[in-house]
């Protein structure tokens, strides 16, 4: 990336960043504007997905050879359906909407990013906000007014609190089976003597 480039990126968000038109919904709104002009957008369901994977991922250079072979012969051409042309064009307009799609993941990634570092920020302030409003309601009455906020505060807290866990059950030793003893063989009935 050029110099240059990067600068007017940056310039571009710093913009985009202090714009008071710029809001969340506003993105969105252009972002689902943007959707309904992305040729065969739709969501697929992972099944579907997964079955056209294969075909999807034909190696480029497999690809431009079909194609040849295309222009080579009318009667594979008859039988594809697709002019060679016709396969060049796909080709060709699928690699351009993958940078789309490539950019689209750069800048989710950022998007993720910004968010991140927006909770993180808002935070820090929180927890500062809690910590100093702890120490003001323990140095005296005058800021007794925030002991409700306090309490609320220390409720919702997920940090520095342990969880109460139920005892866990200690597992028991298995009762000894006893020995199977031996039955008597059985007696054999003498027979009678007639």
């Amino acid at each position: 990336m050029s110099q240059g480039n990067s600068v007017s990126q940056s310039n571009a968000a710093t913009a985009a960043a202090t714009d008071p038109a710029v809001t969340p919904e506003s993105v969105v709104e252009q972002l689902r504007a943007l959707r309904n002009q992305i040729p065969n957008y739709e969501q697929l369901s992972k099944p579907i997905a997964q079955s056209l994977r294969s075909a999807s991922a034909v190696h480029p250079e497999f690809t431009q050879a079909a194609i040849h072979a295309v222009s080579a012969s009318t009667t594979v051409q008859s039988t594809v359906g697709q002019s060679a042309d016709e396969l060049q064009a796909a080709a060709e307009m699928a690699s351009r909407w993958t940078m789309v799609r490539d950019e689209l993941k750069v800048t989710l990634d950022g998007v993720t990013s910004a968010v991140l570092t927006m909770k993180h920020n808002l935070g820090l302030s929180v927890l500062l906000t809690y910590t100093v409003c702890k120490k003001l309601v323990k140095s005296g009455p005058q800021y007794a007014g925030l002991l409700p906020h306090v309490d609320l505060m220390r409720k919702a807290n997920r940090f520095g609190r342990t969880r109460k866990t139920s005892p866990q059950p200690q597992p028991q030793a298995p009762a000894p089976t006893p020995e199977p003893t031996p039955s008597p063989a059985p007696n054999p009935t003498p027979a009678s003597h007639v």
